[in-house]
């Protein structure tokens, strides 16, 4: 039996054990899902090796300390600088990231964006503004300070605080903080959203389960949303690719992992 978990903080909420288990289930493997609370990111790789995982996923606020905790990052994770997949490979913790190639793929359904404006600046924000540039997208990113923004100086894109970004057009307006996680927070003042909002054609959130304040907000100006769900999915079936070493058929899991939101 192998033990796959996620981390983070808050983490009750995740459905991602409810894909993996469903679809273990109902291809007979024997593996397990289940959620971890970790509060203080610095234990994580001590937590995984003691509870024996063959894998893991990573999810606010911890994605950037797995990084550095890594015995090895491997693909666009590196460029990024968090991680969000994670493999026991003999002993050493490696480290992937599909965030970014699973928004990409979510991103479909609303159309191709030619401009995109990301609101944050953590490891969600960088593996997407990272696949945005190479994709071709002009970028932007805002968030509340400074400091933050560093992290994308070697990045093709536009960067601002709130105090001294002025609101264009965007094709997508993408939040990426955790406002709205567990409150009804905007990820920025109501007046610059509304602002950013009555230019763009279409606006998304990477959480999931619930119907943000940020989404609420698009749909009074009458835009297409698209909500964590899909990213949570089209990220998970990479994931579990990597868990798996690519032995299962990635449409079969993107379907079972599709049910598991039916149940």
């Amino acid at each position: 039996m192998k033990l796959f978990a996620i981390y983070g903080n808050p983490i009750k909420h995740s459905h991602s054990p409810l894909m993996h288990n469903n679809m273990y289930k109902k291809l007979g493997i024997k593996s397990c899902y289940t959620r971890i609370l970790l509060e203080d990111g610095s234990k994580l790789k001590e937590n995984f090796f003691t509870l024996c995982l063959s894998g893991a996923n990573v999810t606010v606020p911890h994605k950037e300390e797995a990084f550095r905790q890594c015995d090895e990052v491997r693909g666009i994770a590196k460029k990024i600088g968090a991680v969000n997949t994670l493999i026991n490979e003999k002993g050493r913790m490696i480290g992937y990231n599909t965030d970014a190639e699973g928004f990409l793929r979510a991103l479909k359904r609303l159309g191709e964006p030619k401009s995109v404006l990301i609101l944050g600046a953590g490891g969600t924000a960088r593996a997407l503004a990272l696949i945005f540039t190479q994709q071709g997208y002009k970028t932007t990113i805002i968030n509340r300070s400074s400091k933050r923004l560093e992290g994308f100086s070697k990045m093709d894109v536009k960067k601002y605080t709130f105090d001294d970004f002025k609101a264009k057009t965007y094709d997508l307006v993408v939040n990426t903080t955790s406002a709205g996680l567990n409150d009804s927070n905007l990820p920025a003042p109501k007046t610059l959203l509304n602002n950013i909002l009555e230019n763009a054609k279409y606006a998304a959130d990477v959480i999931y389960g619930k119907k943000t304040a940020f989404l609420q907000l698009a749909d009074k100006h009458e835009l297409p949303t698209l909500s964590g769900e899909e990213m949570l999915l089209q990220q998970g079936v990479l994931a579990s690719l990597y868990f798996h070493k690519n032995k299962i058929d990635a449409k079969l899991v993107e379907t079972l992992f599709r049910e598991s939101f039916k149940l």
